[in-house]
C-alpha cells in the first residue's frame, strides 16, 4: 500500500522539516509547500490526503488555503498548526474547514494522536461499510450503533462515538484527559477537562453491563484512561 500523502503548508524551513522528518517515520509521505500558491499547485499535481497548514503563510492566510482546498474537493483531514491562538482565530480557521486548531509550540506525539483520530473519523465517514471493532465490541458508524456479544446493543450520540473511536485507535493505552479534552473539545473554546469525565460515565452508562461488548474501560487515577479487554 502506497504511504498517504499528506501536505505540509508551512513557512518556517525548521518547523517544516521537522514535521515532514516525523511524518515520514510515520509512515506517510509529506509534501512540502511555503505559501498557499505552491500548496494548491501541488494539490492539483499530486492529491493529497490530509493537510497540516500554518495560519500564517508569509502573506498568505492559512484559512484561507484551507477554504480552497475544501472548495476544490479536499475531504481528508486539515489541522491548522498556529501561533497565533485567540478566540477569533481558533474561529477563523475551523470555520473554514479545518478539523482541528493546534497551538505552537506542539508536542509531535499529542499532534499525531490528533491526527489519526481525524484521520479515523474521516475514514468512517467515507466508508460508511466500514466497522471499527474490538474484542467483542463493534461499532456501525452508519448507524452509531455498538454491538456486544450475543444482541447486546446500543445507540451513541456524535460526541460519545467520536470518543469511543479516540479510545479504540489508543486501545491497550492510556489516554489522558488532557489529549482526550484537546482531541474533542478544545476547538469549541471555553469549558475544561471535566468534560472528559462526564462523558465517560455516559460511554459507560451506554455500554453498561460493559462486559456484554467484552470492554473494560478503567480510569488510571491522576493520568487518564485505559481501553482494554475485559477479563
Amino acid at each position: 500500500m502506497m504511504p498517504r500523502r499528506v501536505l505540509i503548508a508551512e513557512d518556517d524551513p525548521d518547523i517544516a522539516s521537522t514535521l515532514a522528518r516525523g511524518l515520514t517515520l510515520e509512515g506517510y509521505a509529506p509534501i512540502v509547500a511555503s505559501d498557499a500558491s505552491s500548496a494548491m499547485t501541488l494539490y492539483s499535481e499530486v492529491p493529497f490526503s490530509a493537510a497540516l497548514v500554518d495560519m500564517m503563510l508569509g502573506n498568505d492566510r492559512g484559512d484561507d488555503l484551507v477554504r480552497d482546498l475544501r472548495n476544490h474537493g479536499m475531504r481528508g483531514p486539515i489541522l491548522i498548526l498556529s501561533a497565533l491562538t485567540s478566540v477569533d482565530d481558533r474561529a477563523l480557521g475551523l470555520d473554514s474547514g479545518a478539523d482541528d486548531y493546534i497551538a505552537k509550540p506542539f508536542d509531535f506525539t499529542e499532534l499525531m494522536t490528533r491526527f489519526r483520530v481525524h484521520e479515523t473519523l474521516k475514514d468512517r465517514a467515507g466508508d460508511t461499510n466500514s466497522a471499527l471493532s474490538f474484542a467483542g465490541l463493534t461499532y456501525d458508524p452508519k448507524t452509531r450503533m455498538v454491538h456486544g456479544i450475543g444482541s447486546r446493543k446500543t445507540e451513541l450520540t456524535e460526541r460519545e462515538s467520536e470518543m469511543l473511536c479516540l479510545l479504540l485507535e489508543r486501545k491497550n493505552q492510556v489516554v489522558t484527559r488532557g489529549e482526550i479534552y484537546d482531541t474533542l473539545w478544545a476547538k469549541d473554546s471555553g469549558g475544561s477537562e471535566n468534560v472528559v469525565d462526564v462523558y465517560v460515565g455516559y460511554l459507560r452508562k451506554k455500554l453498561s453491563p460493559i462486559e456484554d461488548f467484552g470492554i473494560a474501560l478503567k480510569t488510571i487515577r491522576s493520568r487518564g484512561f485505559l481501553l482494554t479487554e475485559f477479563e
